[in-house]
């Protein structure tokens, strides 16, 4: 990886988990109460999120004839099938049960929140096995 990559990596990284800290999405209480329709702040942080990402999305290419920092603008194609479903469900109860997603994890953990150290461990031995016994 170039150093302008890996400054932009790192750039971006800590815009990101800046963001989810100032946000409280960090803060599992909060997110629990948002997915118990206890306190809707986060919908205001999801959907300026969406709105962002769907902008850079459609006109970032548009704008640009390559990216920054790569050879060309690659499209994700299309996959729809039950991994998908299946894979939504479990992130969703997996979410509803700890309160936090990997993001927050670990800008959680940079915030000092411990804790969160044993959602992360989690969610790795979650990759781990899926890596392992699943997608052969």
């Amino acid at each position: 990886m170039r150093t302008a990559q890996l400054l932009a990596v790192l750039i971006g990284g800590a815009l990101f988990g800046f963001g989810l800290a100032w946000s409280t999405m960090i803060q599992p209480e909060v997110v629990l109460d948002f997915l118990q329709f206890e306190d809707s702040g986060l919908l205001l942080v999801l959907g300026g999120a969406v709105l962002v990402t769907l902008c850079a999305y459609l006109l970032i290419p548009k704008l640009m004839n390559k990216p920054l920092l790569g050879k060309e603008f690659h499209k994700h194609p299309n996959t729809f099938s039950k991994n998908t479903i299946v894979g939504s469900a479990l992130f969703g109860v997996g979410w509803g049960l700890a309160g936090v997603c990997p993001g927050p994890v670990f800008a959680g953990i940079g915030a000092g929140n411990w804790m969160l150290l044993i959602s992360g461990a989690a969610m790795f031995l979650g990759a781990y096995a899926h890596g392992r016994y699943v997608s052969r």
